[in-house]
């Protein structure tokens, strides 16, 4: 059986192999600002996240016969995607650096959440026999620091193409004053849920390592 990720992210790709997982890597290319504004603007945040993990899985599971027709004879295939929850707003991936510097002024020495979605599909001969999706919600602290040290982050180029304009595991781990929740959530894919999902679709974590 094959573990396909469908997600560019190292991050997440690093996490499953320290894991003991070592996936196929398949870039999903789904419009995620089409399928969150599809959704409306009253959507509850969980199942944004949600959503954009399984349109992310469906489309990477979508191409895996003409891709890879060996993989899609018996592989699982794992979506995720990552929203920062502050004051009623949903926050993704800021792009630029003026939007990265805009999110570290309203978020600083606050709370918020950092929601994950995931979605995990068993394929068998081409077709999806099983699903299972689930979210995660880990609140983080972020320091209170003055505009040079934004700055200086920001300049790093590290926050612009991550949910929230943050990382754990990078330069953004020394402006985090500390989180409640799944740490590996917050960098992009909890084990737990992953764990708690594969046995849904009817398959040990175990033999999944390497």
């Amino acid at each position: 059986m094959q573990v396909v990720l469908g997600s560019a992210s190292p991050a997440r790709r690093r996490v499953l192999r320290d894991a003991g997982v070592d996936p196929i890597v398949r870039v999903s290319d789904v419009d995620e600002d089409r399928v969150a504004a599809a959704l409306g603007p009253d959507a509850p945040p969980e199942t944004v996240v949600t959503t954009l993990a399984r349109a992310k899985a469906d489309a990477v599971a979508g191409r895996l016969v003409l891709d890879d027709p060996t993989v899609a004879a018996d592989a699982v295939v794992i979506g995720c995607d990552s929203m920062l929850f502050h004051d009623k707003a949903l926050t993704g991936k800021p792009h630029t650096p003026s939007a990265a510097i805009a999110q570290w002024h309203r978020v600083r020495g606050h709370s918020a959440r950092l929601l994950t979605g995931h979605s995990v599909l068993r394929v068998s001969e081409g077709v999806v026999t099983a699903s299972a999706e689930a979210s995660t919600s880990t609140t983080v602290r972020f320091a209170d620091v003055d505009d040079a040290t934004v700055a200086a982050y920001v300049a790093t180029g590290e926050p612009l193409e991550v949910a929230g304009a943050f990382t754990l595991d990078g330069f953004g781990g020394w402006l985090i004053d500390g989180i409640d929740g799944d740490h590996s959530a917050v960098i992009g894919i909890g084990l737990s849920v992953i764990r708690t999902l594969l046995a849904e679709v009817g398959v040990s974590v175990t033999d999944l390592w390497s």
